[in-house]
Parts: structure tokens; sequence; C-alpha cells
């Protein structure tokens, strides 16, 4: 399922967090605006005054840089292909749809503290991060930096809207995947503390065995956890608070926010390919974005820069003002939640699906979510294509074979994407326009490159398949790329707008 979520979360909501600023060398990576003493000295009563709740909404919103780096070198490295490297990534999407679809089929037998739904202090700053392409490291996620500890030392997390824990290796790394840098070690920071299990935390995840948790010293026994993502991924280790330091954007200063609640996984399997660990940007309680709410307040969004691109971009919490005013920002509702569907994914009402400007002869009842929870569509920034239920996908494909002009040759028995065609000597390809239609009228029209990808020069493939095993549809981040992205939880919507993010 979800890769893997990044690092540390900011459980606002359940324990409060202290925040302090200095004037200490600007770290690389995650950068707060000025920070607002008005608003900060107000106190974390969870009562906004007038004068703050109008700062809120005109202040800057918490932004992080991202970053998308060049594949060509790394797959050159390893000796692989971008055909490699993008039926590598649709492997790994299939294990992450199995996982999607047994949280789905576990979700109603759960019960799962939930966030507050309102700020407990709106910061007048936005919280900007370096987001860049797991590409370099034989990824097809998106990877995010940040800082934990005291001395804070800089990690590489993967960012998932499709799951919630946030956690990071760490030392003693018992049986852990090869990361690139030393793994976090609890030991050499100052600011560490284990989640005993008698914490509210603590009953936010699983314990690593099938027995139910027991916890005789509830003050003092460490709140071991378990969280799995496929067949081979998962993390096991001790769930724990830390400090989590970014940058400001006033040069020199930084902020230090202590209480941060995160995963020290000791084992960890699976492909994860060289990150850190994982940031969760899903809706349960324990994600980042959730954590967050008490500081930026409802709103985060990014922009994917090109799978392969050397150049960052940026996920960012809190209103930004740049993609509100854009002229071609849409929105579409996100589904109410489904008594059985998982609180983690963002649901989305999808009508249905437009190849060459025609509405696709699709039954209705694919895109619904059924009463055993399955079903739906989903945005998920952790699956790299995009998917459609097996005979719905089997009618876009029929769709774009009998519109697409005959000059291309069909490859037939291609590996696993389909279709595909010989476009060699031809530098612009043609192709059928691709749009999602919503059940709220909004379109979302994508340009030829976020569905068709060019594997090698003569090779073209359509970047969307089938799930067999599962009747999910998923808007994988390949189909994100240069879209300005925005998750409106204030107003349960979720927008999006044409941009070249390697500029934003």
């Amino acid at each position: 399922m979800t890769k893997i979520i990044s690092v540390l979360i900011f459980l606002l909501v359940l324990s409060p967090l202290h925040a302090s600023a200095n004037s200490s060398a600007p770290l690389y990576g995650i950068e707060f605006p000025p920070f607002n003493t008005a608003v900060a000295d107000a106190g974390c009563d969870g009562k906004l005054l007038a004068e703050e709740e109008e700062l809120a909404r005109r202040s800057p919103s918490l932004k992080l840089h991202m970053n998308h780096r060049s594949a060509a070198d790394a797959d050159a490295a390893a000796g692989r292909t971008r055909k490699d490297s993008f039926l590598d990534s649709a492997k790994k999407d299939a294990i992450r749809i199995d996982t999607m679809h047994k949280r789905v089929a576990q979700s109603s037998k759960r019960g799962e503290v939930q966030a507050s739904s309102s700020p407990r202090r709106a910061l007048s700053e936005r919280l900007v991060a370096t987001v860049e392409s797991g590409v370099a490291i034989g990824s097809g996620e998106y990877l995010v930096d940040v800082y934990v500890g005291t001395p804070p030392r800089r990690f590489q997390m993967i960012m998932d809207t499709g799951s919630d824990l946030n956690w990071l290796q760490c030392a003693p790394c018992l049986d852990c995947f090869d990361q690139r840098g030393p793994v976090f070690d609890p030991a050499t920071s100052t600011s560490y503390r284990n989640v005993t299990c008698g914490d509210k935390f603590c009953g936010l995840v699983s314990p690593p065995t099938t027995a139910p948790r027991t916890c005789p010293r509830p003050r003092s026994d460490p709140c071991p956890y378990y969280y799995w993502y496929g067949d081979q991924s998962n993390t096991t280790g001790d769930l724990a608070l830390e400090a989590f330091t970014v940058n400001l954007t006033a040069a020199g200063a930084s902020r230090r926010v202590d209480g941060v609640a995160f995963g020290c996984g000791h084992w960890n399997r699976g492909l994860f390919h060289g990150a850190a660990g994982l940031l969760g940007l899903g809706r349960g309680p324990l994600s980042f974005a959730s954590q967050l709410r008490a500081v930026y307040g409802h709103a985060f969004s990014y922009c994917l820069v090109d799978h392969g691109s050397a150049v960052g971009s940026k996920i960012v919490f809190g209103d930004d003002n740049v993609l509100l005013a854009h002229p071609q920002l849409n929105y579409t509702a996100f589904a109410p939640a489904a008594a059985n569907s998982a609180d983690t994914f963002y649901y989305v009402r999808l009508k249905g699906v437009l190849v060459g400007g025609e509405m696709l002869n699709i039954s209705s009842e694919t895109w619904g979510v059924a009463k055993d929870g399955s079903g739906g569509t989903i945005i998920d920034s952790g699956t790299t294509l995009t998917y459609f239920p097996e005979p719905a996908y089997q009618v876009i494909r029929k769709a774009f074979i009998q519109r697409m002009s005959k000059t291309y040759p069909l490859i037939a028995d291609f590996p696993v994407l389909s279709p595909c065609y010989n476009v060699s000597g031809v530098e612009n390809v043609e192709v059928p326009e691709f749009s999602l239609l919503f059940t709220d009228g909004a379109t979302w029209d994508f340009p030829a490159e976020n569905y068709f990808i060019r594997l090698e020069r003569e090779i073209m493939c359509l970047a969307v398949l089938g799930t067999p095993r599962s009747t999910m549809s998923i808007v994988g981040n390949y189909q994100q790329q240069n879209f300005h992205v925005l998750y409106d939880l204030q107003n349960n919507r979720l927008g999006f707008a044409p941009r070249r993010c390697a500029e934003v």
C-alpha cells in the first residue's frame, strides 16, 4: 500500500507542542515565513481572538521545498533504462494497491481517535518544504527534507497522501533497508523520549503482535508499534516524541517544535529505496497534515515536478495566495466518508472518463463506494501510475486504440503497459485528449505527457492500468505532474491548477 510515510508527526491535537525561535544558521529544506509573535503569545487554550482570526485569514502559509532529482545518472549507474524504472514502479504500485484494499477491509473493524476539526492556534506563517523526485534513488515517489532531534539532523522522507504514520529508521537498526546517509540515532539527541503505553498516542498504532496490547506500567512502559504497507513492506519500533526544526524565511532564523510524535523504527523492510522513512499526509489523526492543523489550519498543497527532474518544488501547509488567485484553479468536492471506507484516503466523486472529448460508456456503479467500503476514487501521491477497475480500464484502453492515429504502429505484447506505440522519428506525438469528469461538473484535463510515457525514443505507452483485484480507482503522482494540487479540508474540496512546478 502506501509506500512509506516519512518523518515526524505534529500531534498537536492530542498533546501540546512548544515552539521557540533562534538565530542559528538556516537549514536546507524547510522554511517558515516570519514568525508572528502576537499570535504565538496568545497561548494554546484553543480560543482564537478576533484579531488572531483575521491574521489567520490573511497570513501566509507554511511551505516545504520538494525536489525531483534527475533519473538519468541514477538509472545509468544502476544499468537501468527508463522502461525498467516504470515497469518496476508498476510492480510496486500493485503491492501498494493490494495493501490499500486490505486496509479498507480492516478499517471498519477498529475505532480510531479523530483529530480536532478546528485549529487550536493559527500562526501567521506558512511551512514550506523541499520535495524532490525519488527517481534518483530508484523510487517513483516524491521526497521531502526534514530535520529531527537536538542537534537537528537532515533526513529525506517519502511524501505519501495514502498513509498516516510518520516514521524514521532508528538505531539500533536490527533489520533495516539501505538508506542514503546515517539512520536516526536517539542516543545522540537530547530531546528524544519514548511515548508510554498509557499515552493517547499509543492508542493510534497497532502493537507488533496479534495479541491485545498489555500495559502493566502505563506511565513508564514504552509503546511498540507495527505498521505494514505490502507483502514485505513494514516498520516496527517504538512510538516516540522528538524536536522538529525548520527554517524561518527571515534570514538566518529557524524554529524548533518540541513533542512531535513519530515512529522510531528498528525493524524496517520493503521497497523504500534509500529514503530515511515516510511522511504521512493522509486524513487520519496520526498524519503530518492532521497534526499540523493547529499551526497552519485546514489546507495544504503541493506541486510535483516532472519524474526525473533535477529541479525541486514545494509542499505548502496553509493558504497559498498565488494558487488561490490562479485563473485556472478548479475545485471538486471530496466524497463524504462512507461508513466502512478507510479514513486515511482522500476520496473524490468521479462521474466518468473522457477520451478524445467523448464520455466513455462505463457504468456509474464503477465509481461508487460499496457497502463494504471497497471501490471509490482516491488521489494518491504515493502511487506512481493511475489505475481504474479492470472493466473500466479495458474500455479506456480500447478507446485510445480506436482514436489513436494509425501512423503509430501498435506494439504487441509489451510487458505490463498497454497500449504502447512505436513513435520512432516522431518528436511531437499527437494523442487523444484525456479528462476526468466529477459528479459536481468539475473536469480535470490532462496534458499528453501526464498520461503517456515515453519509455524509449521509439516507444510510448499509456500510463494507465487496471486493478484486477480491487475496485478502487487511483489518480497517481505521474498524472499529477505540473499541477498545483490543493487539499482544502476546511471546505472539503480538492483544487487543481496547471503550473510549471519547477518554477513554484
